[in-house]
């Protein structure tokens, strides 16, 4: 811990505080709603399990003001040529759409699944340069309205 002065506010610098990251969602929430009039945030999962109960695989993500946003998705090594990440994001958007949403946002690094993203319908919108080991962050935005329209699954 480091303070400078012996009155007044004091900066500390350490491992993740789960009481500031509670703190910090609340008020950037109020902040953004404020600023947008979009108070709907939620959270979504999907998830995969097999006939013994073990994680097969999983899907993170949030909702707010129309849009969907996937945080994490992870398919057991052993499962991943069965389609269940295809599974997983269907499934996602299916209740991005039921709860209103009209389109869907993500990030993967280029060592991850880009291109899967990609073949289901997402476009690049940007990247994020200096990923450990050379690597970038890929940007992705995909319009559900227009999948709906065009009748692809």
């Amino acid at each position: 811990m480091t303070n400078d002065q012996e009155t007044g506010p004091v900066l500390v610098v350490g491992e993740r505080d789960s009481e500031l990251n509670e703190r910090l969602i609340e008020e950037l929430t109020a902040f953004n709603t404020a600023a947008t009039g979009a108070d709907d945030r939620g959270t979504l999962s999907v998830k995969v399990t097999d006939e013994t109960g073990e994680l097969v695989g999983g899907l993170a993500g949030w909702t707010w003001g129309g849009l969907c946003g996937i945080e994490l998705v992870w398919v057991r090594e052993d499962s991943r040529k069965d389609g269940w990440g295809s599974r997983l994001l269907g499934a996602a958007e299916a209740e991005a759409r039921r709860r209103g949403c009209d389109r869907m946002v993500v990030s993967s690094f280029t060592f991850q699944a880009p291109g899967f993203y990609q073949r289901h319908g997402y476009v690049e919108t940007g990247r994020t340069l200096g990923i450990p080991g050379g690597h970038e962050d890929v940007h992705l935005f995909k319009s559900l309205t227009e999948q709906a329209s065009s009748g692809r699954a």
